[in-house]
């Protein structure tokens, strides 16, 4: 496979940021594969080596051959990909890294012992990481910084999916679990609950956050009080335990009801209902630009205008500033995925502060949990519903390279915080918004969470074996992937701004992720014996050969970010 080159004119920078750069690639695993792809998406033209990726590299390697901007004599950026990274277990394919690194774990945790999942998942996301990761040390020369060298793992990117989970998990050793038993046994085979399924066959997933919603939703069902009351703790909680344990009453309401009828008691009590389809069920068609990334304003700049990188700089974002206004998962990760790479990362906070922070347990005074995803990161509180809330906003954001939010559809509009709204206070700003659904369903769209992603778009239905009937992971796998694809695309849109001057429009979705998890065939599954999957995040946690990737604190652990950036020497040096 090589990518053919595509112009570089101006007209092309917003949408193609990388058009002009050349890239030489190595190796044929998914996660190169995948990192392949994303850079041709950004305008990259990718030659191919016959030669085998260096040694240090063994799932692949993409370096720099030319580009259309200055860099500095003749070293060249690179990044090296490996399996097992700086964890000190030997790995040398995708199974072995959902065995060794926890995925397998959390996955099987809904029913009853470690199960890998059936899509190579953390080689996505390795992909992914690795895009971004090149197009971060492109940035980092535009800024007149030096030429840097990444080395990514697949291991790495395992991890940091995992990081909520790892901090929850070390941080119980010394705080009672308050969030269920997350290596508990919960409902199996065709008794398990979520998904449910209709009388009439269809199988169906729900989401709420409100529990009056809940509530009414079984009322109109005509379910037990006492069931409904009981489940409601579990489902609320999933998205922390990666567990789902219901009364089998409910079960047993849906599948008295017609489906018609479970949608009209959803349209009733506000409660958003989807099928749970085939795994080639089919999909909108794919936006033109995969983070669809577009010109702010008509008017660009002078280029570059981004802050000088310094040489010691600790990230190819540093110096940058990100203010954010997310929650849940997929907006936090993806700003901590902006804080790792560097950047100066504000949140905007209610008054009183994100409730996530409250929620147990608790590592300190703070909940493990936000702090997996949110470490670092300063915080301002503001009203948004206030005018006066909205103009501290302004005010922050008028200062910012960066405002990332994960609002509804029609938040940023009614808060008047949209892109046309901040376009004339920061003509320059890279405006990301990380959100659900995006064109994938037309309005009014249900609400955009994982698990209904990942029920509507097909791959639950990937990931069920033979005879089994298809059920969403309740690890989050869209909420991760989606942020590291957010995160991507905060990092292209600056190239773009720095090329260009002009501020760039970034939106992507958790659909994007679906998507991308669908369209990724597996790899070859190397032969020999398989690593032994880990059963305990915490004693995970505490093994030596994780030393060089989770930061331990007397309260938690959590995972490091997953590469490393050093000076860049001559590529056939590196090799």
């Amino acid at each position: 496979m090589t990518p053919g080159p595509r112009a570089a004119g101006e007209r092309d920078v917003a949408a193609w940021p990388l058009a002009g750069v050349v890239v030489r690639a190595r190796g044929e695993s998914v996660a190169l594969r995948v990192a392949v792809q994303r850079l041709y998406a950004l305008g990259c033209e990718v030659r191919f080596d016959d030669a085998p990726p260096p040694a240090g590299a063994p799932a692949g390697w993409l370096g720099v051959a030319s580009a259309p901007f200055g860099m500095p004599g003749e070293a060249l950026p690179e990044c090296g990909i490996g399996w097992s990274g700086p964890v000190g277990v030997p790995m040398a394919g995708e199974r072995d890294v959902q065995a060794a690194c926890g995925i397998a774990h959390v996955h099987g945790r809904a029913t009853g012992g470690p199960r890998a999942l059936r899509l190579d998942y953390a080689s996505v996301c390795a992909g992914v990481l690795t895009a971004q990761a090149l197009t971060a040390v492109l940035l980092a020369l535009l800024r007149g910084g030096p030429a840097l060298a990444a080395r990514t793992s697949v291991a790495q990117a395992a991890l940091l999916a995992l990081t909520q989970y790892i901090a929850v998990a070390t941080c119980e050793r010394s705080d009672p679990p308050v969030l269920g038993t997350p290596g508990r046994t919960a409902c199996s085979g065709e008794g398990r609950v979520p998904p449910f399924r209709s009388a009439d066959g269809v199988p169906f997933e729900i989401e709420t956050f409100d529990a009056e919603r809940w509530r009414l939703f079984w009322a109109a069902l005509d379910a037990e009080p006492k069931a409904v009351a009981a489940g409601w703790p579990p489902f609320q909680q999933r998205f922390a335990t990666a567990t789902c344990t219901l009364p089998p009453a409910l079960g047993e309401t849906a599948a008295a009801a017609r489906y018609r009828d479970v949608v009209a008691a959803a349209a009733e009590a506000g409660v958003s209902v989807l099928p749970v389809r085939d795994a080639d069920a089919p999909l909108a068609p794919s936006p033109a630009s995969p983070w669809r990334l577009r010109e702010l304003t008509g008017v660009a700049g002078e280029p570059s205008g981004l802050p000088p990188l310094a040489r010691d700089a600790r990230g190819p974002l540093a110096g940058l500033l990100v203010v954010e206004s997310t929650n849940r998962v997929q907006g936090p990760l993806a700003g901590h995925v902006l804080g790792l790479l560097g950047a100066d990362v504000v949140r905007l906070e209610p008054p009183g502060g994100d409730p996530l922070r409250g929620v147990p347990p608790m590592a300190g005074p703070t909940s493990a949990r936000f702090l997996a995803l949110n470490r670092g990161k300063r915080a301002l509180e503001a009203d948004l519903k206030s005018g006066a809330g909205r103009r501290a906003a302004v005010r922050l954001i008028a200062c910012a390279h960066v405002f990332l939010h994960n609002w509804p559809p029609g938040r940023a509009g009614a808060y008047g915080l949209d892109h046309e709204d901040l376009a004339p206070v920061r003509p320059s700003l890279v405006y990301a918004q990380a959100g659900g659904w995006a064109e994938a369903l037309p309005p009014p769209q249900p609400m955009g969470t994982d698990y209904l992603v990942q029920a509507y778009s097909g791959v639950a239905a990937l990931l069920a074996g033979p005879g089994e009937r298809p059920a969403p992971s309740m690890m989050t796998l869209t909420d991760v992937l989606g942020a590291l694809i957010s995160a991507e695309a905060v990092v292209a849109a600056l190239v773009a701004r720095a090329r260009s001057g002009a501020g760039v429009r970034a939106a992507t979705a958790l659909i994007d992720a679906a998507r991308l998890l669908r369209a990724t065939p597996p790899g070859r599954a190397p032969a020999g014996p398989r690593v032994t999957p880990v059963t305990d995040l915490a004693a995970m946690a505490d093994d030596p050969a994780f030393d060089g990737v989770l930061d331990r604190t007397p309260q938690a652990a959590y995972s490091r970010a997953p590469w490393t950036f050093v000076p860049a020497h001559r590529h056939e040096e590196a090799l």
